[in-house]
């Protein structure tokens, strides 16, 4: 990967879906947009952020997400997530992330992504896979 500047920035929007609520999991819980949904929304802006920066045959995965969920979001309303590179090197990316719906800023705080090959990451998965069918 090549070096990503500070301040280069990633978005991603979507609308809360039902699938999306916390209540859809876990019945006791409000029909609101999810902590985990939101973190993912953040995480992908973080990769729409550096995408133009990989080179062929990398990727990223999360490596740390410490987030706020300041506001509760229904279902059917669009949330759209920002990410912001605040530093990192060739093999880690820092981010600093937050979220908003149509009235308010929804969540805020920080996401590291790691720089992997994508056929390593493939190789070792598949051998976790295949030693879990065999026990």
């Amino acid at each position: 990967m090549r070096q990503v500047p500070v301040g280069t920035k990633g978005t991603h929007e979507f609308v809360v879906a039902h699938a999306d609520l916390a209540g859809t999991r876990e019945p006791s819980l409000p029909p609101v947009l999810a902590t985990a949904f939101m973190s993912l929304a953040m995480e992908i802006a973080a990769m729409d952020a550096i995408k133009d920066y990989l080179e062929p045959g990398d990727m990223t995965v999360g490596a740390m997400v410490n987030v706020s969920h300041l506001a509760a979001t229904p279902e059917g309303w669009k949330v759209r997530a920002e990410a912001e590179v605040t530093g990192g090197d060739t093999r880690r990316v820092e981010f600093i992330v937050r979220a908003f719906d149509e009235r308010e800023e929804i969540g805020t705080g920080t996401h590291t992504r790691a720089v992997v090959k994508r056929a390593k990451f493939d190789e070792r998965f598949a051998a976790k896979v295949t030693s879990k069918a065999k026990s």
